[in-house]
C-alpha cells in the first residue's frame, strides 16, 4: 500500500507501533525466563530481520508501548474526567461504552452481539466481570497482579500496566494526532481491538480518529488455520531450507486481494518462482543497455490503474503478463523496449519485487541450496547479524561459490 501510494506522488508518515507489555508478553517471558525487555527486544530483532527479508519498508517512526507510559496515563485521566472511564475498587480503569453512542458501527454490531463478543474475549484472557460496570465496558488500565513480576508503572489509581487498546490509541495521538488518513490490521482486530480504538480516542480527544480502514483477511495454510500444533507453521527460515527465498514467499503473500482469504501452499511458491523467472527473462530480453528509469508505467498503464482500484494485486500482475505475453522484444527499436522496461520496473518497484533479486531466481545453473543459503546470507546482512553472514559465507566458499553484492542485492558465482 505505501509503495503505491508514494508512487502515485503523496508523501507518507507510516508509524508502526510495537507492543511490547500484554498479558501475553508478559506471561511469555516468564516462561522463557528472561525479563520483559529482553524477551520483547529479541522478538523485535527476529520481527525486523523477517521485514528486511521479505522487502518491507520500515515504517518512518516506531514506537513501542513502555515507551509511552505517562501518554497513557494521560489519555486515561481524560476519559475519567469526561465521564467516559470510572475506576473499579481494585485502582483498575474501564472504559464506559455506553458513554460512546457510535460504539459498533465499524464492526456493524448490535448491543447483544457487542455483549456476547465482549463476554468471549473476557474469557480468552483474564476474566474482569466483576470489577466493572457492564461486560461491555473494556479496560484502560489494569491493576497490579502478583503474576505481573516486575511490569507495573505508578498511576494515579495506583500501580498496574495500561490496557491492550489504550497503548495503539496513546501512540497514534503522539505521532498522528487526532485525525489521521488510514488505520490497518488483521480482520479479526476489527472487534474489540479496533472498535475500542476509535471509542477511547475520539472520546479523549473529540477528533474523528481514521478516516480510512483497510482490514487484511487471514492467511491459510494448505487450506486450514496456521498452526504451530498441527505443522503447517512456517518461518522464512523453515522456507529457505527448502529452498525458497524471501522474494518468492513474497511473491505468494502478494498474490491475492487483501480482502480475500490466501491459501499459501508449497505449489504457490513452485508457481512464484516460474512467474518470477518469467519476469527475468522479460526484463533481460528487453535490456537494451541503459539503466531504466521507472518514472510512469509506460505500456503497462492498465496494470498500474488495476493496481490503483483497491489494491488490486492480482489483477495488475495478470495485466502485467498479459503486456509480456504480447510482446515481442525483438522486434522493438531501443526507445519502444527501453520504455517497456522501464514501465515494468515501475510496477515491479510498486510490488515491492526488486529485479536483482528476481535475476537471482532465474539463475538455474545455481543449485536451490545453494541459493537458500545465499538468500539466508542477505537477510542475514539486512538484519546487520554480521557473524551469521560471514559464517554462511563461509559455508558458500566452502561449497565451491562466491557472492558478489550490490546496493540492490546479491548475485551467485560459481569459483
Amino acid at each position: 500500500m505505501r509503495r503505491v501510494v508514494e508512487a502515485s506522488g503523496t508523501p507518507t508518515l507510516h508509524v508502526r507501533n510495537i507492543t511490547d507489555v500484554d498479558d501475553k508478553t508478559i506471561r511469555d517471558s516468564q516462561k522463557a525466563g528472561q525479563s520483559l525487555i529482553d524477551f520483547t527486544q529479541g522478538w523485535t530483532q527476529k520481527f525486523h530481520a523477517d521485514c528486511a527479508a521479505l522487502n518491507l519498508l520500515p515504517p518512518h517512526i516506531e514506537p513501542s508501548a513502555v515507551a509511552h507510559i505517562p501518554q497513557q496515563v494521560a489519555m486515561i485521566e481524560k476519559l475519567v474526567s469526561g465521564g467516559h472511564a470510572y475506576a473499579a475498587a481494585d485502582g483498575s480503569v474501564y472504559f464506559r461504552v455506553s458513554s460512546f453512542k457510535d460504539y459498533g458501527k465499524l464492526s456493524h454490531l448490535e448491543d447483544r452481539e457487542l455483549r456476547l463478543g465482549a463476554s468471549e474475549a473476557a474469557s480468552a484472557t483474564d476474566s474482569d466481570e466483576y470489577t466493572k460496570d457492564s461486560l461491555t465496558d473494556f479496560a484502560l488500565w489494569k491493576a497490579r497482579k502478583p503474576e505481573d513480576g516486575d511490569n507495573f508503572w505508578p498511576s494515579p489509581w495506583g500501580e498496574g500496566r495500561p490496557g491492550w487498546h489504550l497503548e495503539c490509541s496513546a501512540m497514534i495521538l503522539e505521532y498522528l494526532g487526532e485525525d489521521f488518513d488510514l488505520h490497518s490490521g488483521g480482520v479479526d482486530l476489527i472487534f474489540p481491538h479496533h472498535e475500542n480504538e476509535i471509542a477511547q480516542s475520539c472520546c479523549s480527544t473529540h477528533g474523528h480518529f481514521a478516516h480510512h480502514w483497510m482490514h487484511v483477511a487471514h492467511l491459510m495454510v494448505d487450506g486450514g488455520k496456521m498452526s504451530k500444533s498441527i505443522g503447517n507453521l512456517y518461518t522464512l527460515a523453515d522456507l529457505a531450507a527448502r529452498g525458497y527465498s524471501a522474494v518468492e514467499v513474497r511473491y505468494v503473500l502478494i498474490s491475492g486481494h487483501y480482502r480475500a482469504p490466501l491459501n499459501f501452499t508449497m505449489h504457490s511458491l513452485d508457481s512464484a518462482r516460474q512467474a518470477l523467472q518469467k519476469l527475468a527473462k522479460a526484463d533481460k530480453a528487453l535490456d537494451r543497455g541503459t539503466a531504466p528509469l521507472p518514472d510512469s508505467p509506460g505500456p503497462f498503464a492498465e496494470a498500474w490503474e488495476t493496481l490503483l482500484n483497491d489494491l488490486n494485486v492480482p489483477g495488475a500482475t495478470g495485466a502485467i503478463f498479459g503486456v509480456l505475453n504480447k510482446l515481442k522484444p525483438a522486434t522493438l527499436s531501443a526507445e519502444e523496449a527501453t520504455a517497456a522496461r522501464n514501465g515494468l520496473h515501475f510496477m515491479l518497484q510498486a510490488l515491492g519485487l526488486p529485479l536483482p533479486a528476481i535475476a537471482d531466481e532465474a539463475a538455474t545453473d545455481v543449485p536451490a541450496d545453494i541459493q537458500a543459503l545465499a538468500q539466508q546470507r542477505w537477510d542475514a546482512k539486512q538484519a546487520k547479524d554480521w557473524a551469521a553472514a560471514d559464517t554462511l559465507r563461509k559455508q558458500l566458499e566452502a561449497a565451491g561459490w562466491l557472492i558478489k553484492d550490490s546496493k540492490e542485492g546479491f548475485s551467485v558465482i560459481a569459483k
